[in-house]
This record gives structure tokens, C-alpha cells and sequence, in this order.
């Protein structure tokens, strides 16, 4: 016994086990409209102190709205009972759910969002009333301009994804305007890049043609060089793809789309590993996006209200959702005069409090911090890949350095136990924190992907991967009890299937109550 073990030995409680304990509260918490009581009221409202308007009768309401009634306690309690039956960024590790990259979101930006100037912005506010968010949305646009270095940038799109069907709009009208929308009918993207952008260009229209890894795991040029042509409308393309490898022959494959007067796209929506280093516009590309919540750190809102950005090289402003913020001099204002916009892609400007929470995170750390993160993101994925790597059963195909993130493989500690990667991601749950295997089909077998960014500690790396080993070990020792995890958790295992039945998915209350109720 050492000599923590002895000290520990004279006390009435026991000394703490090598991984933190954990068990997730469970509260079989109803849907809030389950909640409601009729009468109950959580605010009373003021009078409005000023003249009813009558509305036109075709405009009003028949009826109240269906929203619950609820007193302000029962309200509390509903929000904190979820809060504790959830796994985020503000109580665990979250490194486990890579190319969605999870990172701390610093609550002093909060206090910007909950000045009453921005929690109660109302979109349509006359432009004097809003000069000060105006500017933080021009000075915003710069900032990202300068990162890209492309030459405008939109924050209108309400999402990554949304700002890459906002940029498959702008390449579309972009050939329209040149007489070649009819032509160019394909675009080119590659297996390991997000899938939004085979999706978006789907959705726009567009025959999509998709590159596979070579032997290295890059995407294969060679196929590239095959499917270029006058029919190519465009490539879109993340470097470094979702295995984390960068493509140091990127240059070739924009100057290859060039040569057939398609145009290249870089979906940046996770730059973590490479802000200060290297732009868009240096590789040529004509259009890129960010995420804001992936690399400025804002939240990513449950799926709600994220906010994303497009960026566009000069032939290409023209085209960019309208109306775009402007600067005389004097005063910021909203230019709507624009004929070859692709009109707007979301009401009004934009996710507003996410752009000021992404504005004060770049303020914050100025140039060389946006490149201290990017160097220490680099420097986390190395020191978690030499961890992740000493697992017996764990593997990173393709054997080579990453940036930002790694798509590694439980090939081997499948074959040998029959517990797939799924499994462990689920029995690691038991012990708080999340883990993702990858996009469908698995290119990679038995797949799961970390990206720790810059917001985590040694100490954090050093316990997330222990708890991998443990699993691991478990899965050895004995397997049936990995397969049967969860044990500490909120939910059991559910069954996967339903998620491929339409019949079943309730997306709102109205649809559950529908499908389920009556």
C-alpha cells in the first residue's frame, strides 16, 4: 500500500478508483406539453400601455396558441432535470465526437449576448436603431475575409450546411450568369469530406460525383482527372477530410477543376488545425464556409440556431445573399439593391448572438492567438493519437501524422472480441463521456473519431484515453458486459431500427401526438 493507499486506510471512506465514477441522473422527465395545466402561469403581463390596434380579421388568431401552461417552479425544475440527463462540452470530456468538434464555449461572451441590446434585438428594427450590430456584422465579415482570404464574406446561412447550400447557390447562379447552367451539371466531392456537401448539391440540382482515398488515403486525383470536364459545375472538397489527413496536393486539384472552368469550394468548416497557417485563397479556391460553433467557438445550439459563414472570391460577390451590410463612411446600412444575388437564404441577418459570442472570441484572441490555436489543437491530436495508439486493438489507418483530428479503427479488437466500436461508445457513456464512430458506410472499419481542439488538457486527454483502455480491456475480459452497456446511463440501449422508419420519428409534438396518441 503507497502512501496515498495508507492515508486513505485511516479514513472512513474509501480512496477514489483510477477512473472518475460516474452515474447519470435519470428522471424519466415528461415533454414539457405533457406538463401543462390549464390556468397555470409562470409571468403575468403588464398591460401594454398603448392603443390596441385592430387587425385585419384574416390575420388574427381563431384560437390561443397550444403552448403549455406552467408555473415558473415547475418550468425550473422541467430545464434542470434535462440539463442533468445530457452529456456536453460544460460537464464532461468531450473529445469523442470528432468532426463535430466539440469545443469550450467562454461564458464571459455570454454576458455580451444577454445585454438586453442583442437578447432583445428585434430583426426588424429601423438601421439607426442597430449601428453597433451592423458593425460587429461588417467588422465580423472583414475578420473572416482576412482568414480566408477571400474577398466577402455572408453571415446570413444559418449553419454549416446552410452556408454550403448557400455556396452551391451562388456556383449555380454563378454558370447561370456565363450561360453554362445548363452545361454544368455535375459536382465533384470526395468520400471523407462532410456530407452536407454531396447533400446540398443534391438538393441544388446537380449530378454528384464522388472521389475515393488512393492507397495513402488522400482522394484519388487520378479519379479526379477522369471526372473533370465541361459538364463540372464545381468541386467541393474539406482538407483535412474527416480522417484527418490533409491533402498537400490540394493546389492540383483546384488548378484541375480551373482547367475545365469549373469552380473549387473549400468546405472549412472545422479550421481548427489550420487558422494562421494556411487560406483559401492561397490553394486558389473561389468560395470556402465556416462554422462558426466548430472553429470560433460559439455553441452549437442543440441544432437550432447555429450560424454559418460563406466567403467568395471577388468574380463571385455579385451573387452573395442579399442584402449584404455596407459602410459609407459614416453610417452601416443594408444594400438590397443587388439583381444577381441569390436572394436571401434565412430571414433577416443572421444568428445575431452567435455572431457577437464568434466577434469576442476573434477580438479576444487577435492573430497570433488564432494561431496558438491552431498550433495546440495539432499539438492535442498528436498527444492523443500517441495515447490512443498504445491501446492494444486500436489502430489509425493509413499510418501517418493528422492534424486535427483522427478517424482510428477497433478492427483488430473486433476480430479478436466481437464487440463492435458501437459498443464501446456506448459502455463509455457509462463512465461520462461521449464517443462517435463515423459517417455511413464505414470506409473505415470498426470506426471511431477524437478531435480534442485546443480546450483540453493534458489531464483530460490522459483520462479520456484511459477510459478507452479500460473498455477495451472489459471488451477482453468479458465481452457481453460491453455489449449490454449501458448500465449507468439515462436511457437503455433502444432499438436502432425505428430510426430508419419514417412512421415513427416525431420531429415535434404535433407529430407524436398524431403518429403515437390518437
Amino acid at each position: 500500500m503507497g502512501a496515498v493507499g495508507e492515508s486513505f486506510a485511516k479514513l472512513p471512506i474509501e480512496a477514489k478508483p483510477p477512473l472518475r465514477r460516474f452515474h447519470q441522473a435519470r428522471w424519466d422527465e415528461p415533454i414539457i406539453f405533457e406538463l401543462s395545466s390549464p390556468g397555470r402561469r409562470g409571468i403575468g403581463v403588464p398591460e401594454a400601455g398603448v392603443p390596441a390596434v385592430e387587425l385585419p380579421a384574416a390575420v388574427r388568431r381563431q384560437a390561443p396558441p397550444a403552448l403549455p401552461e406552467m408555473s415558473q417552479l415547475h418550468v425550473l425544475r422541467h430545464y434542470v432535470r434535462l440539463s442533468q440527463e445530457t452529456l456536453g462540452v460544460d460537464v464532461n470530456i468531450a473529445v469523442g465526437q470528432g468532426t463535430c468538434t466539440m469545443k469550450y464555449s467562454p461564458k464571459v461572451n455570454d454576458r455580451f449576448v444577454s445585454d438586453t441590446r442583442i437578447a432583445e434585438l428585434h430583426p426588424a428594427q429601423p438601421e439607426d436603431s442597430v449601428q453597433g450590430v451592423l458593425e460587429i456584422y461588417w467588422r465580423m465579415e472583414r475578420m473572416l475575409a482576412e482568414i480566408s482570404g477571400l474577398h466577402r464574406v455572408s453571415l446570413q446561412p444559418n449553419s454549416g450546411s446552410a452556408a454550403i447550400y448557400t455556396n452551391i447557390a451562388m456556383i449555380r447562379a454563378y454558370h447561370a450568369s456565363r450561360g453554362e447552367g445548363e452545361q454544368r451539371d455535375q459536382v465533384i466531392t470526395t468520400m471523407f469530406s462532410h456530407p452536407s456537401n454531396a447533400a446540398c448539391a443534391k438538393l441544388a440540382g446537380y449530378e454528384v460525383i464522388t472521389l475515393m482515398p488512393d492507397a495513402d488515403g488522400h482522394p484519388d486525383i487520378e479519379a479526379l482527372r477522369a471526372a473533370v470536364g465541361p459538364r463540372t459545375a464545381a468541386l467541393m472538397i474539406t482538407n483535412p477530410e474527416d480522417t484527418g489527413i490533409y491533402n498537400p496536393r490540394i493546389a492540383e486539384f483546384v488548378e484541375l477543376v480551373h482547367g475545365v472552368g469549373g469552380l473549387a469550394c473549400y468546405d472549412q468548416a472545422n479550421a481548427n488545425g489550420i487558422l494562421g497557417i494556411t487560406r483559401a485563397a492561397e490553394a486558389g479556391f473561389d468560395l470556402c464556409h465556416f462554422n462558426l460553433h466548430k472553429t470560433f467557438s460559439t455553441p452549437h445550439m442543440c441544432g437550432g440556431p447555429a450560424a454559418g459563414a460563406s466567403g467568395v472570391a471577388e468574380k463571385l460577390v455579385p451573387f452573395l445573399p442579399g442584402p449584404t451590410v455596407e459602410f459609407d463612411g459614416e453610417r452601416y446600412f443594408l444594400d438590397a439593391d443587388r439583381p444577381q444575388s441569390i436572394g436571401k437564404v434565412r430571414p433577416y441577418l443572421g444568428v445575431t448572438q452567435n455572431v457577437v459570442r464568434a466577434y469576442a472570441w476573434i477580438m479576444a484572441l487577435g492573430a497570433e492567438g488564432l494561431r496558438q490555436v491552431a498550433e495546440t489543437a495539432v499539438l492535442n491530436n498528436n498527444y492523443l493519437q500517441h495515447k490512443i495508439l498504445q491501446i492494444r486493438g486500436a489502430s489509425a489507418p493509413w499510418g501517418r501524422r493528422r492534424l486535427e483530428q483522427v478517424r482510428y479503427s477497433w478492427e483488430e479488437l473486433y476480430e479478436e472480441t466481437g464487440v463492435h466500436s458501437e459498443d464501446i461508445g456506448v459502455r463509455a457513456a457509462d463512465f461520462g463521456v461521449h464517443y462517435w464512430t463515423s459517417h455511413h458506410p464505414y470506409l473505415v472499419p470498426e470506426p471511431f473519431t477524437l478531435e480534442p481542439t485546443e480546450s483540453y488538457s493534458k489531464e483530460d486527454l490522459d483520462e479520456y484515453a484511459a477510459i478507452l483502455a479500460h473498455v477495451a480491456e472489459e471488451a477482453r475480459t468479458d465481452p457481453e458486459f460491453v455489449k449490454g452497456a449501458p448500465y449507468n446511463q439515462t436511457v437503455h440501449k433502444i432499438d436502432p431500427t425505428c430510426l430508419d422508419d419514417p412512421e415513427q420519428w416525431a420531429p415535434t409534438w404535433r407529430a407524436y401526438v398524431r403518429k403515437h396518441l390518437s
